[in-house]
């Protein structure tokens, strides 16, 4: 990958931080699946915006993997990082760290990839990037 690409990539690199509160959290006192996926696209949405500053929609997701609970009222951290160009799409990779407000430490609790395509204003597919070479 040359030096261009990857510093698109590193400068793209997407963080947000969420409190889990009660109205997000399911019968169990943790965060809903749905809630924590709706985030995913979120960020990883905008990772993919940043990088290519060009329209893009989810065309797909791959492999979420809930390996950690997020109870309600820990602090999440989502990170979002383009692992992988095309000629009019991109990979995301997302991972959801949860830490406990109180104490010191964090754990990775969801991890998943999202496929972007760029698009243009008639919804076709356009390169993701004007030059990868």
């Amino acid at each position: 990958m040359n030096a261009a690409i990857q510093t698109r990539i590193e400068n793209s690199e997407t963080r947000i931080f969420k409190a889990v509160f009660p109205n997000t959290t399911n019968h169990y006192d943790t965060l809903f699946g749905g809630t924590a996926l709706q985030l995913m696209d979120e960020a990883s949405f905008i990772c993919a915006t940043r990088f290519s500053r060009k329209k893009v929609v989810t065309v797909s997701t791959d492999k979420i993997d809930f390996t950690e609970p997020i109870p309600q009222g820990t602090l999440i951290e989502l990170v979002a990082r383009v692992i992988k160009v095309g000629n009019t799409s991109c990979v995301v990779e997302v991972t959801i760290f949860r830490e406990r407000m109180y104490e010191e430490g964090r754990k990775k609790a969801v991890t998943g990839f999202f496929t972007f395509v760029a698009i243009d204003d008639h919804k076709n597919p356009v390169k993701i990037i004007d030059s990868i070479s």
